[in-house]
C-alpha cells in the first residue's frame, strides 16, 4: 500500500526557518547564560578547597570531590536555627498574606462599593510613596513590634501588586455567577469561598509563590527590627557568612581561610534548593494565573 502524503503539513518559507534557527540558538545560549552561574556555584560546592582557590576562569566540573563544605554546613547550629525562622516567617507570613490579599480583593472587585476608584487610588499611591525607613522603624518601635517575629510579617501583610492582581482576577468573573448565587441566598463569605477562590486558584497559586519567594529571601527587615539571633532568619544568617565571612560557628579552626570560599558555595545551594523544588508544582499555574489577573474581558 502506498503512504499517503500530509497534506494537511503547513510549509515554512525560508525566512521563517531562518527565524527559528535563530530563535533558538538565542535561546539556548541564554539558557546557558542563565544556568551556569547555578553550576558554578554546585561545581564549587563539592570542589576541594585547595584546588578551588588555586583555580581560575570557568569551571564545569568539580576540582576533585569534597563533601567537607556540606559537613561543616550542616553542622552549624546558626543554620538550622535560621532554616527553622525561616520556615517559619514563609508559612505564617503566606497565610497572613493570601488571606488579607483574597479579602482586599474581593471588596475591591465589588461594583456596588461607593468610591471603590478613590480608595484603589489610595492603595496604589503606596507603591510609589512611602514614608521611608525611619518613619517605619519608629513605626515598628511605638506598636511594639522591636525584636519580635510580627515585625517580619505584620508590615507587609499586603502587596499592592499582588492585590491589584488578584482583584483584577477577581472582577473578569462573570458578574452572573454572583448574582445567580445571591438568589440561592449566598452570603458575601459564600460567593468568595465557593465561586471567587475556585475561579481565580491559578492566580492565587501564583501569588503564594511570590508572597512564599519574598519571605525566603528577605533580610534587610531582619536586621533592622531583630536583636535576638535565636529570632534571625536564614538569609541574614548567610549574609554573615557570605558578606561579613563571620564563620565562627563554623567549626574549621585553623583551615577557615582554606575551605571558606566552599562553605559560602555550600550554604548557597543549601539555602537555594528548598525554594526551586516549589517552582515544578506551580508552573503550570504561571501563565495563566498571570493572565487571568492581568487582562479583563
Amino acid at each position: 500500500m502506498a503512504k499517503v502524503k500530509n497534506s494537511n503539513k503547513i510549509k515554512r518559507s525560508r525566512g521563517e526557518e531562518i527565524f527559528n534557527v535563530f530563535n533558538i540558538t538565542f535561546l539556548t545560549l541564554l539558557m546557558i547564560v542563565c544556568l551556569y552561574p547555578f553550576w558554578y556555584v554546585v561545581c564549587a560546592s563539592f570542589s576541594r578547597s585547595t584546588l578551588l582557590m588555586s583555580h581560575t576562569g570557568a569551571l564545569f566540573k568539580p576540582m576533585g570531590f569534597s563533601l567537607a563544605a556540606y559537613k561543616n554546613v550542616f553542622e552549624n547550629d546558626s543554620i538550622w536555627i535560621g532554616y527553622g525562622n525561616t520556615i517559619f516567617y514563609v508559612v505564617v507570613g503566606t497565610v497572613l498574606n493570601i488571606i488579607m490579599t483574597v479579602l482586599g480583593a474581593y471588596f475591591l472587585s465589588r461594583k456596588n462599593v461607593p468610591g471603590q476608584s478613590i480608595i484603589l487610588m489610595m492603595i496604589m499611591f503606596t507603591m510609589y510613596f512611602s514614608g521611608g525607613m525611619i518613619p517605619g522603624f519608629l513605626n515598628i518601635q511605638s506598636l511594639g513590634l522591636y525584636d519580635n517575629r510580627l515585625a517580619l510579617i505584620l508590615p507587609g501583610a499586603i502587596s499592592t501588586f499582588n492585590l491589584i492582581i488578584m482583584r483584577t482576577g477577581m472582577a473578569a468573573i462573570d458578574a452572573s455567577m454572583e448574582e445567580s448565587a445571591r438568589l440561592d441566598g449566598a452570603n458575601h463569605f459564600t460567593i468568595l469561598f465557593k465561586i471567587m477562590l475556585p475561579l481565580t486558584k491559578a492566580t492565587v497559586a501564583v501569588l503564594v509563590l511570590y508572597y512564599g519567594v519574598a519571605h525566603w529571601n528577605s533580610w534587610f527587615n531582619a536586621m533592622i527590627y531583630l536583636e535576638d539571633k535565636m529570632k534571625e532568619p536564614l538569609q541574614l544568617v548567610l549574609r554573615q557568612i557570605l558578606i561579613i565571612n563571620d564563620m565562627s560557628d563554623m567549626g574549621v579552626g585553623e583551615d577557615t581561610e582554606m575551605i571558606s570560599e566552599t562553605i559560602k558555595h555550600a550554604t548557597i545551594i543549601v539555602s537555594t534548593v528548598p525554594i526551586l523544588a516549589l517552582y515544578p508544582f506551580l508552573q503550570k499555574y504561571f501563565v495563566k494565573g498571570m493572565m487571568v489577573g492581568a487582562v479583563k474581558g
